[in-house]
């Protein structure tokens, strides 16, 4: 099973990247949060991994810091929460301010996580009080690079995080006009930070 995986970052998505190691190029499903902090193909790269085995399916999912991983771990008890809901979660919240709102019993913030609703969001709570603690949790600092097409690599990450076509592109088309984001990183941020308070 692998747990740790080093190398060459040989193509970076919003969903994953693709990793060349020892002459193999290892494919690992990756929350926004994790992207955020990639450099820009070719460069070397280091990445937590979990290696998710179900029924005859084995894939990967990279996160930048062990935080990242230990919560998608968490996330994965829950029942009716895969692998794709539970990196959703991690691309709409940090570990940090999700046990924060856990821990406060935050029902309206959790329901802003694209892809949760409130039901699943109660579900959350019951299941995680208590079991992730916000002192233990810092992320560290993104760093963002240049990066072609934009709008669609943008367009396409918000759909993946349960946004629909029309409204993702109406909040990406107002960004676009008011911020003038240079970097898919920017667009990303400020989108769902629109989202998030609408």
């Amino acid at each position: 099973m692998i747990a740790y995986l080093e190398g060459e970052l040989w193509e970076k998505r919003p969903e994953y990247v693709i990793i060349k190691a020892g002459g193999v190029g290892y494919q690992a499903f990756v929350p926004l949060s994790t992207f955020y902090q990639l450099p820009e193909p070719p460069a070397p790269i280091c990445l937590h991994i979990h290696t998710h085995v179900q029924a005859d399916t084995l894939q990967l999912y990279g996160f930048a810091t062990p935080d990242e991983k230990q919560t998608f771990v968490k996330l994965l008890t829950i029942p009716r929460i895969g692998p794709k809901l539970a990196l959703a979660i991690l691309s709409g919240i940090s570990p940090r301010d999700l046990a924060q709102a856990l821990a406060a019993g935050d029902i309206r913030r959790l329901s802003a996580i694209p892809g949760l609703g409130r039901k699943s969001a109660e579900r959350l709570l019951v299941e995680l009080k208590g079991k992730l603690h916000p002192e233990t949790l810092h992320l560290a600092p993104t760093s963002v690079g240049p990066q072609g097409s934009l709008w669609d690599d943008a367009l396409s990450a918000l759909v993946n995080l349960g946004y629909s076509r029309s409204l993702a592109e109406n909040v990406l088309r107002t960004v676009h006009a008011q911020e003038k984001p240079l970097t898919l990183e920017d667009i990303l941020r400020l989108s769902l930070a629109r989202l998030a308070a609408a």
